[in-house]
């Protein structure tokens, strides 16, 4: 990560609180400000009729790592919109890790973007626009 590394508390307040996230498996490995490391197995219930890994998941996957990125500074934030370009295919069994970093942040938006990778290969793209909301806090 390029970022300066900082103690990313605010993300791990997030994570904690992230069922949905928790309920696939995904792991927060690492969260500074601007930045955050997950990581996934792809599991039979994400593998799809081609039998690779569905790309509704894969976009879940970037997104929290997304998350996790853009809320490290604190403030509630949200995205805006995000889009995402599948490289190459996931398969079961395989361990993904997302790496996600800040690129800019302007007022209350921010460009984020997220490389999916398995052991090293890049699996997808993700780049996400980000929105802190007024009068929220971050979770407790």
């Amino acid at each position: 990560m390029t970022q300066a590394m900082s103690n990313g508390s605010a993300a791990h307040t997030m994570f904690a609180a992230d069922q949905a996230s928790q309920a696939l498996g995904i792991t927060l490995l690492e969260a500074a400000e601007g930045a955050a490391k997950l990581r996934m197995t792809v599991s039979r219930a994400m593998v799809n009729g081609h039998g690779i890994a569905h790309g509704g998941y894969l976009f879940l996957f970037a997104d929290t790592a997304f998350a996790c990125a853009c809320n490290s500074h604190g403030p509630v934030t949200v995205a805006s919109g995000a889009d995402i370009a599948f490289v190459r295919p996931a398969a079961e069994g395989d361990v993904l890790t997302a790496v996600a970093e800040e690129r800019t942040r302007y007022g209350r938006s921010g460009i984020y973007d997220v490389t999916v990778l398995r052991d090293g290969d890049v699996i997808a793209e993700f780049r996400g626009r980000s929105r802190t909301v007024r009068g929220m806090e971050e979770p407790s």
